[in-house]
């Protein structure tokens, strides 16, 4: 019972760390979209608003693959659990 419970907090703790790779791509992408929107005619703001965009797209696939990664392996565990 107890490892089950623990199980079930990784889930949950995984589940927490992939909104926080959401959250922290869509602020980087906000970040991108002001400096486009109120800096661009200065040329070193929109480098650094794609160089953002790029980053932020970046941290969402990271976080997509990691949550997956994480995910199948405790879906591995637990049926490896639940035969024995």
């Amino acid at each position: 019972m107890r490892d089950k419970l623990a199980l079930e907090r990784t889930k949950l703790a995984n589940e927490r760390t992939f909104l926080a790779y959401i959250r922290t791509a869509l602020s980087l992408i906000a970040g991108s979209a002001v400096l486009f929107q109120f800096f661009s005619a200065v040329g070193a703001y929109v480098a650094l608003a794609w160089v953002l965009a790029v980053l932020g797209a970046m941290v969402l696939v990271i976080g997509v693959y990691r949550f997956h990664t994480v995910r199948s392996a405790l879906s591995r565990e637990i049926s490896v659990d639940d035969s024995t």
